[in-house]
Protein backbone atom coordinates (compact mmCIF):
# COMPACT_ATOMS: atom_id res chain seq x y z
CA UNK A 1 0.00 0.00 0.00
CA UNK A 2 2.75 2.16 0.66
CA UNK A 3 4.44 1.70 -2.16
CA UNK A 4 1.46 2.67 -4.06
CA UNK A 5 0.75 5.94 -2.52
CA UNK A 6 4.26 6.54 -3.48
CA UNK A 7 4.15 5.84 -6.93
CA UNK A 8 0.80 8.20 -7.19
CA UNK A 9 2.99 11.22 -5.25
CA UNK A 10 6.00 10.27 -7.87
CA UNK A 11 3.55 10.40 -10.66
CA UNK A 12 1.19 13.43 -9.56
CA UNK A 13 4.08 15.50 -8.95
CA UNK A 14 5.91 14.19 -12.39
CA UNK A 15 3.25 15.17 -14.50
CA UNK A 16 2.28 18.55 -12.76
CA UNK A 17 5.76 19.49 -13.39
CA UNK A 18 5.83 18.69 -17.18
CA UNK A 19 2.45 20.37 -17.77
CA UNK A 20 4.12 23.56 -15.87
CA UNK A 21 6.99 22.87 -17.62
CA UNK A 22 5.24 22.64 -21.46
CA UNK A 23 3.28 25.65 -20.49
CA UNK A 24 6.12 27.57 -19.71
CA UNK A 25 7.73 26.28 -22.77
CA UNK A 26 4.34 27.22 -24.61
CA UNK A 27 5.02 30.76 -23.00
CA UNK A 28 8.60 31.35 -23.47
CA UNK A 29 7.48 31.06 -27.33
CA UNK A 30 5.72 33.68 -27.54
CA UNK A 31 7.23 37.48 -28.19
CA UNK A 32 7.24 40.12 -25.38
CA UNK A 33 5.76 42.60 -27.52
CA UNK A 34 4.58 42.48 -31.59
CA UNK A 35 5.62 45.44 -33.32
CA UNK A 36 3.27 45.94 -36.68
CA UNK A 37 4.05 48.78 -38.91
CA UNK A 38 1.97 50.27 -41.95
CA UNK A 39 3.64 52.33 -44.22
CA UNK A 40 1.02 54.54 -45.97
CA UNK A 41 0.78 54.32 -49.65
CA UNK A 42 4.39 52.05 -50.04
CA UNK A 43 4.05 49.91 -53.76
CA UNK A 44 5.73 46.83 -53.28
CA UNK A 45 8.51 47.95 -56.10
CA UNK A 46 10.05 49.80 -53.31
CA UNK A 47 11.48 47.42 -51.29
CA UNK A 48 13.83 46.83 -54.16
CA UNK A 49 13.88 49.59 -56.24
CA UNK A 50 16.12 51.60 -54.15
CA UNK A 51 17.71 48.43 -52.77
CA UNK A 52 21.41 49.52 -53.33
CA UNK A 53 21.30 52.77 -51.55
CA UNK A 54 19.91 51.53 -48.46
CA UNK A 55 22.15 50.66 -45.76
CA UNK A 56 22.45 47.19 -44.25
CA UNK A 57 20.04 47.50 -40.58
CA UNK A 58 16.60 49.07 -42.49
CA UNK A 59 15.63 47.54 -45.30
CA UNK A 60 18.18 45.65 -46.23
CA UNK A 61 17.65 43.89 -43.21
CA UNK A 62 14.32 42.78 -43.30
CA UNK A 63 15.52 41.21 -46.62
CA UNK A 64 18.42 39.64 -45.15
CA UNK A 65 16.97 38.25 -41.92
CA UNK A 66 12.93 38.31 -42.26
CA UNK A 67 10.11 36.25 -44.19
CA UNK A 68 9.33 38.43 -47.56
CA UNK A 69 5.77 37.79 -48.87
CA UNK A 70 6.65 39.12 -52.49
CA UNK A 71 3.55 37.86 -53.68
CA UNK A 72 0.69 40.15 -51.12
CA UNK A 73 -2.54 41.38 -52.72
CA UNK A 74 -5.01 43.58 -51.37
CA UNK A 75 -8.19 41.41 -51.98
CA UNK A 76 -10.81 44.02 -52.07
CA UNK A 77 -11.51 47.20 -53.99
CA UNK A 78 -11.60 50.30 -53.15
CA UNK A 79 -8.16 50.37 -52.07
CA UNK A 80 -7.96 53.48 -49.66
CA UNK A 81 -5.90 54.05 -46.28
CA UNK A 82 -8.87 53.24 -44.00
CA UNK A 83 -10.06 50.05 -45.07
CA UNK A 84 -5.91 48.99 -45.58
CA UNK A 85 -5.36 49.63 -42.05
CA UNK A 86 -8.85 48.05 -40.45
CA UNK A 87 -7.83 44.97 -42.92
CA UNK A 88 -4.84 44.60 -41.48
CA UNK A 89 -5.53 43.96 -38.01
CA UNK A 90 -8.78 42.40 -38.35
CA UNK A 91 -8.49 40.24 -41.29
CA UNK A 92 -11.48 40.95 -42.87
CA UNK A 93 -13.25 43.40 -45.67
CA UNK A 94 -15.35 46.22 -46.04
CA UNK A 95 -18.67 43.98 -46.72
CA UNK A 96 -17.89 42.46 -43.37
CA UNK A 97 -15.82 45.67 -41.34
CA UNK A 98 -18.45 47.90 -42.15
CA UNK A 99 -15.62 50.12 -42.82
CA UNK A 100 -16.25 50.83 -46.88
CA UNK A 101 -13.85 53.25 -47.16
CA UNK A 102 -11.65 56.64 -45.51
CA UNK A 103 -15.57 58.45 -45.83
CA UNK A 104 -18.88 57.18 -46.78
CA UNK A 105 -22.42 58.59 -47.67
CA UNK A 106 -24.40 58.21 -44.72
CA UNK A 107 -28.47 58.09 -45.94
CA UNK A 108 -29.81 58.87 -42.47
CA UNK A 109 -27.40 62.05 -41.76
CA UNK A 110 -27.98 63.16 -45.19
CA UNK A 111 -24.14 63.86 -45.71
CA UNK A 112 -20.46 62.30 -45.89
CA UNK A 113 -19.64 60.88 -42.42
CA UNK A 114 -15.82 60.09 -41.87
CA UNK A 115 -14.79 56.13 -40.62
CA UNK A 116 -13.76 57.51 -37.37
CA UNK A 117 -16.16 59.99 -36.60
CA UNK A 118 -18.56 59.73 -33.10
CA UNK A 119 -20.64 62.08 -31.27
CA UNK A 120 -20.47 59.93 -28.16
CA UNK A 121 -17.31 60.65 -27.85
CA UNK A 122 -14.35 63.81 -27.08
CA UNK A 123 -11.20 64.98 -28.61
CA UNK A 124 -8.50 64.80 -25.75
CA UNK A 125 -5.39 66.97 -25.89
CA UNK A 126 -7.06 68.63 -29.20
CA UNK A 127 -8.58 72.06 -30.03
CA UNK A 128 -10.59 70.68 -32.33
CA UNK A 129 -14.00 69.46 -31.20
CA UNK A 130 -14.66 66.54 -33.88
CA UNK A 131 -15.28 63.44 -31.53
CA UNK A 132 -13.71 60.06 -33.39
CA UNK A 133 -13.44 56.26 -32.47
CA UNK A 134 -13.17 53.08 -33.86
CA UNK A 135 -17.42 51.86 -33.14
CA UNK A 136 -18.05 52.25 -36.83
CA UNK A 137 -15.78 48.96 -36.87
CA UNK A 138 -18.03 46.06 -36.58
CA UNK A 139 -15.40 43.60 -36.00
CA UNK A 140 -12.81 42.66 -33.56
CA UNK A 141 -9.19 43.41 -34.05
CA UNK A 142 -6.16 40.99 -33.43
CA UNK A 143 -5.27 43.21 -30.35
CA UNK A 144 -9.19 42.82 -29.25
CA UNK A 145 -8.97 38.97 -29.48
CA UNK A 146 -5.10 39.51 -27.50
CA UNK A 147 -7.03 41.28 -24.71
CA UNK A 148 -9.80 39.35 -24.41
CA UNK A 149 -7.41 36.10 -24.45
CA UNK A 150 -5.58 37.19 -21.62
CA UNK A 151 -8.28 38.67 -19.46
CA UNK A 152 -6.86 42.37 -20.62
CA UNK A 153 -3.71 42.03 -19.13
CA UNK A 154 -2.01 41.87 -22.55
CA UNK A 155 -1.57 45.79 -23.61
CA UNK A 156 -2.14 47.25 -27.22
CA UNK A 157 -1.11 51.16 -28.45
CA UNK A 158 -1.60 52.26 -31.59
CA UNK A 159 0.49 55.37 -32.90
CA UNK A 160 -0.12 57.55 -36.66
CA UNK A 161 -0.51 60.68 -37.81
CA UNK A 162 -3.67 60.20 -39.76
CA UNK A 163 -6.53 59.60 -37.33
CA UNK A 164 -7.84 56.67 -39.24
CA UNK A 165 -4.29 54.54 -38.75
CA UNK A 166 -4.30 54.78 -36.03
CA UNK A 167 -7.90 54.37 -34.17
CA UNK A 168 -9.00 51.06 -36.59
CA UNK A 169 -6.03 49.20 -35.87
CA UNK A 170 -6.35 50.05 -32.25
CA UNK A 171 -9.22 48.18 -31.75
CA UNK A 172 -12.20 48.81 -29.43
CA UNK A 173 -10.32 47.61 -26.69
CA UNK A 174 -6.92 49.40 -27.25
CA UNK A 175 -5.09 50.44 -23.88
CA UNK A 176 -4.50 53.79 -25.87
CA UNK A 177 -4.33 55.18 -29.33
CA UNK A 178 -2.55 58.49 -30.69
CA UNK A 179 -2.91 60.19 -33.52
CA UNK A 180 -1.78 63.99 -35.08
CA UNK A 181 -2.77 67.20 -34.54
CA UNK A 182 -0.99 70.80 -35.34
CA UNK A 183 2.34 68.47 -34.55
CA UNK A 184 1.18 66.84 -31.39
CA UNK A 185 -0.08 63.80 -30.48
CA UNK A 186 -3.67 63.74 -29.52
CA UNK A 187 -6.35 60.98 -28.55
CA UNK A 188 -10.21 60.74 -27.35
CA UNK A 189 -12.41 60.19 -24.16
CA UNK A 190 -13.23 56.43 -25.78
CA UNK A 191 -9.81 55.67 -24.62
CA UNK A 192 -9.12 58.41 -21.89
CA UNK A 193 -10.27 61.49 -20.33
CA UNK A 194 -6.46 63.04 -20.06
CA UNK A 195 -3.42 62.60 -22.11
CA UNK A 196 -0.36 61.12 -19.91
CA UNK A 197 1.99 63.01 -18.90
CA UNK A 198 4.73 61.40 -21.04
CA UNK A 199 2.16 62.18 -23.90
CA UNK A 200 1.91 65.75 -22.59
CA UNK A 201 5.77 66.05 -21.91
CA UNK A 202 6.37 64.69 -25.93
CA UNK A 203 3.91 67.60 -27.10
CA UNK A 204 6.57 69.92 -25.57
CA UNK A 205 9.05 69.93 -28.11
CA UNK A 206 8.76 71.51 -31.36
CA UNK A 207 9.42 69.05 -33.68
CA UNK A 208 9.35 70.73 -36.81
CA UNK A 209 12.06 73.02 -35.49
CA UNK A 210 13.78 69.94 -34.28
CA UNK A 211 13.74 67.99 -37.02
CA UNK A 212 13.93 69.79 -40.12
CA UNK A 213 15.16 73.53 -39.02
CA UNK A 214 16.72 74.14 -42.15
CA UNK A 215 13.51 72.29 -44.14
CA UNK A 216 13.92 69.50 -46.57
CA UNK A 217 16.48 68.93 -48.91
CA UNK A 218 18.09 65.74 -50.37
CA UNK A 219 19.43 63.43 -47.84
CA UNK A 220 22.63 63.10 -50.90
CA UNK A 221 23.38 65.57 -54.12
CA UNK A 222 20.69 65.68 -55.50
CA UNK A 223 22.52 64.37 -59.04
CA UNK A 224 22.99 60.67 -57.46
CA UNK A 225 19.39 60.41 -57.16
CA UNK A 226 19.29 58.33 -60.86
CA UNK A 227 16.78 56.60 -60.27
CA UNK A 228 13.93 59.31 -60.45
CA UNK A 229 12.45 61.73 -62.92
CA UNK A 230 14.06 65.02 -63.06
CA UNK A 231 13.27 67.41 -60.13
CA UNK A 232 11.35 69.70 -61.74
CA UNK A 233 8.37 68.57 -63.56
CA UNK A 234 5.39 69.80 -64.31
CA UNK A 235 2.98 66.88 -63.31
CA UNK A 236 4.52 67.74 -59.61
CA UNK A 237 2.27 69.61 -56.78
CA UNK A 238 3.67 72.76 -55.07
CA UNK A 239 3.99 72.94 -51.52
CA UNK A 240 2.18 75.68 -50.20
CA UNK A 241 3.85 79.32 -50.41
CA UNK A 242 6.35 77.73 -53.19
CA UNK A 243 7.02 78.62 -56.23
CA UNK A 244 7.65 75.24 -57.52
CA UNK A 245 8.06 71.79 -56.92
CA UNK A 246 12.02 71.34 -56.86
CA UNK A 247 14.27 70.94 -53.12
CA UNK A 248 15.21 72.44 -51.30
CA UNK A 249 12.23 72.62 -49.68
CA UNK A 250 11.55 75.56 -47.54
CA UNK A 251 7.91 75.92 -46.86
CA UNK A 252 7.33 72.02 -46.35
CA UNK A 253 5.53 71.47 -42.83
CA UNK A 254 6.55 68.47 -40.75
CA UNK A 255 4.11 65.72 -41.32
CA UNK A 256 4.32 66.31 -45.33
CA UNK A 257 7.62 65.18 -45.58
CA UNK A 258 10.10 62.35 -44.94
CA UNK A 259 10.59 63.32 -40.98
CA UNK A 260 6.84 62.57 -40.13
CA UNK A 261 7.89 59.49 -39.82
CA UNK A 262 11.08 60.44 -38.08
CA UNK A 263 8.15 62.49 -35.70
CA UNK A 264 5.81 58.97 -35.35
CA UNK A 265 8.81 56.60 -34.66
CA UNK A 266 9.75 58.71 -31.91
CA UNK A 267 6.81 59.20 -29.89
CA UNK A 268 6.61 55.12 -30.72
CA UNK A 269 9.27 54.82 -28.47
CA UNK A 270 7.80 57.09 -25.91
CA UNK A 271 4.76 54.63 -26.19
CA UNK A 272 6.79 51.52 -25.81
CA UNK A 273 8.36 53.29 -22.40
CA UNK A 274 5.03 55.10 -21.44
CA UNK A 275 3.04 51.95 -21.36
CA UNK A 276 6.06 49.54 -20.43
CA UNK A 277 5.31 47.42 -23.42
CA UNK A 278 6.85 44.13 -23.73
CA UNK A 279 7.93 44.09 -19.80
CA UNK A 280 4.41 42.36 -18.63
CA UNK A 281 3.81 38.64 -18.16
CA UNK A 282 1.81 38.88 -22.01
CA UNK A 283 2.82 39.95 -25.13
CA UNK A 284 1.45 43.53 -25.71
CA UNK A 285 0.92 44.71 -29.28
CA UNK A 286 2.21 48.59 -30.78
CA UNK A 287 0.60 49.19 -34.00
CA UNK A 288 2.80 52.03 -35.93
CA UNK A 289 1.15 53.60 -38.95
CA UNK A 290 3.87 55.91 -41.08
CA UNK A 291 1.23 58.11 -42.90
CA UNK A 292 3.82 61.05 -44.03
CA UNK A 293 4.72 58.66 -47.60
CA UNK A 294 1.63 59.13 -48.21
CA UNK A 295 1.02 62.82 -48.62
CA UNK A 296 4.32 62.64 -50.59
CA UNK A 297 3.07 60.40 -53.10
CA UNK A 298 0.03 62.26 -53.84
CA UNK A 299 2.16 65.51 -53.94
CA UNK A 300 4.83 64.03 -56.36
CA UNK A 301 4.23 60.53 -57.54
CA UNK A 302 6.36 57.57 -57.38
CA UNK A 303 8.94 58.80 -59.96
CA UNK A 304 10.30 61.51 -58.01
CA UNK A 305 12.92 62.65 -56.52
CA UNK A 306 10.92 63.41 -52.88
CA UNK A 307 9.64 59.47 -53.17
CA UNK A 308 12.98 58.22 -53.25
CA UNK A 309 14.63 60.62 -50.96
CA UNK A 310 11.81 59.31 -48.49
CA UNK A 311 12.45 55.66 -48.91
CA UNK A 312 16.48 56.69 -48.14
CA UNK A 313 15.55 58.70 -45.17
CA UNK A 314 12.80 55.59 -43.99
CA UNK A 315 15.53 53.36 -44.14
CA UNK A 316 17.56 55.16 -42.05
CA UNK A 317 14.48 55.63 -39.26
CA UNK A 318 13.94 51.97 -39.59
CA UNK A 319 17.36 51.10 -38.77
CA UNK A 320 17.40 53.40 -35.54
CA UNK A 321 14.08 52.02 -34.47
CA UNK A 322 15.41 48.34 -34.82
CA UNK A 323 18.23 49.17 -32.83
CA UNK A 324 15.53 50.58 -30.56
CA UNK A 325 13.94 47.23 -30.36
CA UNK A 326 17.18 45.05 -30.44
CA UNK A 327 18.49 46.99 -27.14
CA UNK A 328 15.05 47.16 -25.67
CA UNK A 329 13.54 43.33 -25.91
CA UNK A 330 16.75 41.47 -27.52
CA UNK A 331 17.08 40.37 -31.03
CA UNK A 332 14.56 37.48 -30.24
CA UNK A 333 11.95 39.12 -27.96
CA UNK A 334 10.01 40.42 -30.78
CA UNK A 335 7.90 40.28 -33.77
CA UNK A 336 7.85 42.78 -36.21
CA UNK A 337 6.12 42.65 -39.91
CA UNK A 338 5.81 45.49 -41.98
CA UNK A 339 3.05 46.00 -45.08
CA UNK A 340 1.51 48.85 -46.61
CA UNK A 341 -2.19 49.93 -46.50
CA UNK A 342 -2.16 50.30 -50.67
CA UNK A 343 -0.10 51.15 -53.01
CA UNK A 344 -0.03 54.09 -55.89
CA UNK A 345 -0.58 54.58 -59.91
CA UNK A 346 1.51 56.92 -61.76
CA UNK A 347 1.29 60.37 -62.39
CA UNK A 348 -0.81 60.33 -65.71
CA UNK A 349 1.67 63.26 -66.16
CA UNK A 350 4.60 60.98 -66.26
CA UNK A 351 2.49 58.13 -68.27
CA UNK A 352 1.51 60.51 -70.32
CA UNK A 353 4.99 61.96 -71.12
CA UNK A 354 6.49 58.99 -71.84
CA UNK A 355 3.41 57.36 -74.18
CA UNK A 356 1.79 54.73 -71.66
CA UNK A 357 -1.63 54.46 -71.31
CA UNK A 358 -3.14 56.98 -69.12
CA UNK A 359 -5.70 59.90 -69.11
CA UNK A 360 -8.48 61.75 -66.52
CA UNK A 361 -11.60 61.68 -66.24
CA UNK A 362 -13.09 64.92 -65.77
CA UNK A 363 -14.62 66.02 -62.41
CA UNK A 364 -17.96 66.87 -61.30
CA UNK A 365 -19.45 63.79 -62.20
CA UNK A 366 -22.35 63.58 -60.07
CA UNK A 367 -23.09 67.51 -61.57
CA UNK A 368 -22.99 66.26 -64.94
CA UNK A 369 -25.43 63.04 -64.54
CA UNK A 370 -27.57 64.60 -62.85
CA UNK A 371 -28.58 67.14 -65.42
CA UNK A 372 -28.40 64.50 -67.95
CA UNK A 373 -30.92 61.86 -65.85
CA UNK A 374 -33.04 65.07 -65.30
CA UNK A 375 -33.46 66.12 -69.14
CA UNK A 376 -34.31 62.23 -69.09
CA UNK A 377 -36.41 61.05 -66.41
CA UNK A 378 -37.96 64.61 -65.19
CA UNK A 379 -36.35 64.35 -61.88
CA UNK A 380 -33.50 67.44 -60.69
CA UNK A 381 -31.07 65.23 -58.40
CA UNK A 382 -31.22 61.19 -58.72
CA UNK A 383 -27.36 60.76 -57.89
CA UNK A 384 -26.72 62.18 -54.27
CA UNK A 385 -23.30 61.57 -54.01
CA UNK A 386 -19.82 60.10 -55.49
CA UNK A 387 -17.55 58.41 -53.01
CA UNK A 388 -14.82 55.91 -53.76
CA UNK A 389 -15.97 55.43 -56.70
CA UNK A 390 -19.19 54.33 -56.07
CA UNK A 391 -22.88 56.31 -56.88
CA UNK A 392 -25.30 56.49 -54.09
CA UNK A 393 -28.55 56.76 -55.50
CA UNK A 394 -31.45 59.11 -54.64
CA UNK A 395 -33.93 56.75 -53.95
CA UNK A 396 -36.98 59.29 -52.95
CA UNK A 397 -36.55 60.86 -56.64
CA UNK A 398 -36.86 57.20 -58.08
CA UNK A 399 -40.04 56.58 -55.88
CA UNK A 400 -41.51 59.95 -57.19
CA UNK A 401 -40.57 59.28 -60.80
CA UNK A 402 -41.70 55.55 -60.29
CA UNK A 403 -38.28 54.97 -61.99
CA UNK A 404 -36.90 51.09 -61.69
CA UNK A 405 -33.25 50.87 -60.38
CA UNK A 406 -32.10 48.63 -63.36
CA UNK A 407 -33.79 51.58 -66.26
CA UNK A 408 -31.65 53.78 -63.84
CA UNK A 409 -28.48 51.72 -63.99
CA UNK A 410 -28.69 51.08 -67.21
CA UNK A 411 -29.16 54.85 -68.38
CA UNK A 412 -26.00 56.17 -66.17
CA UNK A 413 -23.78 53.15 -67.24
CA UNK A 414 -24.49 54.42 -71.11
CA UNK A 415 -23.79 57.65 -70.10
CA UNK A 416 -20.81 57.53 -68.34
CA UNK A 417 -19.10 54.71 -71.26
CA UNK A 418 -19.70 57.29 -73.48
CA UNK A 419 -16.64 58.87 -72.22
CA UNK A 420 -12.91 57.86 -72.58
CA UNK A 421 -11.54 56.01 -69.16
CA UNK A 422 -14.83 54.14 -67.81
CA UNK A 423 -13.95 50.61 -68.44
CA UNK A 424 -16.73 48.96 -66.43
CA UNK A 425 -20.25 50.43 -64.51
CA UNK A 426 -22.12 47.86 -62.60
CA UNK A 427 -24.73 48.08 -59.94
CA UNK A 428 -23.31 46.60 -56.36
CA UNK A 429 -26.43 44.25 -55.47
CA UNK A 430 -25.39 42.44 -59.00
CA UNK A 431 -22.12 42.50 -58.39
CA UNK A 432 -22.26 38.51 -58.16
CA UNK A 433 -23.71 38.21 -61.95
CA UNK A 434 -20.93 41.22 -63.22
CA UNK A 435 -19.15 40.15 -66.70
CA UNK A 436 -16.25 41.43 -64.51
CA UNK A 437 -12.99 39.27 -64.87
CA UNK A 438 -10.84 37.80 -61.57
CA UNK A 439 -9.48 39.04 -59.33
CA UNK A 440 -11.31 42.47 -59.66
CA UNK A 441 -14.93 40.48 -59.44
CA UNK A 442 -14.11 39.26 -56.20
CA UNK A 443 -11.91 42.29 -55.18
CA UNK A 444 -14.96 44.48 -55.48
CA UNK A 445 -17.98 42.15 -53.98
CA UNK A 446 -15.61 42.00 -51.13
CA UNK A 447 -15.54 45.69 -50.98
CA UNK A 448 -19.31 46.64 -50.99
CA UNK A 449 -21.48 46.81 -47.63
CA UNK A 450 -24.77 46.57 -48.25
CA UNK A 451 -25.52 49.88 -46.19
CA UNK A 452 -22.54 51.87 -46.49
CA UNK A 453 -21.50 51.88 -49.93
CA UNK A 454 -23.01 53.40 -53.11
CA UNK A 455 -25.23 51.87 -55.62
CA UNK A 456 -23.23 51.40 -58.89
CA UNK A 457 -19.46 50.98 -58.76
CA UNK A 458 -17.53 52.70 -62.05
CA UNK A 459 -14.42 51.36 -62.76
CA UNK A 460 -11.48 53.39 -64.60
CA UNK A 461 -9.44 52.02 -67.30
CA UNK A 462 -5.82 50.91 -66.08
CA UNK A 463 -3.37 54.18 -65.68
CA UNK A 464 -6.38 56.65 -65.55
CA UNK A 465 -6.62 58.86 -62.81
CA UNK A 466 -9.94 61.08 -61.47
CA UNK A 467 -9.62 64.56 -62.28
CA UNK A 468 -6.23 66.22 -62.78
CA UNK A 469 -2.95 64.45 -64.69
CA UNK A 470 -1.04 65.92 -61.11
CA UNK A 471 0.44 64.15 -58.46
CA UNK A 472 -0.51 60.21 -57.54
CA UNK A 473 -3.54 58.54 -56.03
CA UNK A 474 -4.99 55.21 -55.40
CA UNK A 475 -8.23 53.26 -55.07
CA UNK A 476 -8.75 50.89 -57.76
CA UNK A 477 -8.14 46.86 -58.13
CA UNK A 478 -5.00 46.90 -60.51
CA UNK A 479 -1.65 45.85 -59.04
CA UNK A 480 0.08 49.44 -58.71
CA UNK A 481 -2.60 49.70 -56.03
CA UNK A 482 -3.22 46.52 -54.69
CA UNK A 483 0.51 45.10 -54.66
CA UNK A 484 1.98 45.47 -51.37
CA UNK A 485 5.34 44.70 -49.28
CA UNK A 486 4.71 42.19 -46.29
CA UNK A 487 7.97 40.86 -44.58
CA UNK A 488 7.81 39.43 -41.22
CA UNK A 489 11.28 39.25 -38.84
CA UNK A 490 12.08 38.42 -34.98
CA UNK A 491 11.62 35.28 -32.98
CA UNK A 492 10.81 32.70 -34.62
CA UNK A 493 11.12 34.28 -38.32
CA UNK A 494 13.47 31.98 -40.43
CA UNK A 495 14.82 34.23 -43.55
CA UNK A 496 13.38 33.24 -46.71
CA UNK A 497 10.79 34.99 -49.30
CA UNK A 498 7.62 32.85 -50.85
CA UNK A 499 6.18 33.86 -54.08
CA UNK A 500 2.96 32.15 -53.81
CA UNK A 501 -0.41 34.22 -53.60
CA UNK A 502 -0.33 35.82 -49.88
CA UNK A 503 -3.84 37.93 -49.15
CA UNK A 504 -3.49 41.31 -46.64
CA UNK A 505 -6.10 39.64 -44.81
CA UNK A 506 -4.10 36.91 -43.58
CA UNK A 507 -1.60 38.83 -41.85
CA UNK A 508 -4.40 38.97 -38.70
CA UNK A 509 -4.66 35.03 -38.81
CA UNK A 510 -0.83 34.77 -38.79
CA UNK A 511 -0.61 36.87 -35.63
CA UNK A 512 -3.18 35.16 -33.77
CA UNK A 513 -1.63 31.68 -34.67
CA UNK A 514 1.74 32.61 -33.51
CA UNK A 515 0.44 34.36 -30.47
CA UNK A 516 -1.68 31.46 -30.01
CA UNK A 517 -5.25 33.39 -29.85
CA UNK A 518 -8.98 33.45 -31.49
CA UNK A 519 -8.69 35.21 -34.95
CA UNK A 520 -10.63 38.61 -34.78
CA UNK A 521 -14.80 37.88 -35.28
CA UNK A 522 -14.67 39.11 -39.48
CA UNK A 523 -11.49 37.27 -40.47
CA UNK A 524 -11.47 35.97 -43.98
CA UNK A 525 -7.94 35.40 -44.12
CA UNK A 526 -5.43 32.30 -43.46
CA UNK A 527 -2.87 31.62 -41.69
CA UNK A 528 0.68 31.86 -43.68
CA UNK A 529 2.51 28.67 -42.78
CA UNK A 530 6.01 29.65 -43.41
CA UNK A 531 6.02 32.30 -41.46
CA UNK A 532 3.26 30.92 -38.75
CA UNK A 533 5.67 27.31 -38.23
CA UNK A 534 7.12 27.44 -34.58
Amino acid sequence: MKKVLILLVVFFFGTSNSHAQNSKTIEQRKPKIVVGMVVDQMRWDYLYKYRNRYGEGGFKRLIRDGFSCENTMINYAPTVTAIGHSTVWTGSVPAITGIAGNDWYDREWGRSISNVEDSTSKAVGAKSTFSKSPNNLLVTTIGDELRIATNFQSKVVSVAIKDRASILPGGHAANGAFWNEDNKFVTSSFYMNELPDWVKEFNKTDWQKKLMPNGWNTLYPINTYTLSDKDDKDYENVFKGEDKPVFPHLKAGLTGTPFGSTFTLEFAKRAIDGYGLGKGAFTDILAVSLSSPDGIGHQFGPTSIEIEDNYLRLDKDLEDFFNFLDKKFGKDGYIYFITADHGANQSPGFLEENKLPTGVVPGKMVETLNEVLNIQFGQPKLILANSNGQLYLNYEEMEKGKIRRDVLVSVIAKELKKGKGIQNVFDNEKLAMATLPEPAKTMYINGYHSKRSGDIVVIKSAGWKNGSRMGATHGDWNPYDAHIPLVWMGKGIKPGKTNRSVGMTDIAPTVAAMLRVQMPSGCIGAVITEVAHQ
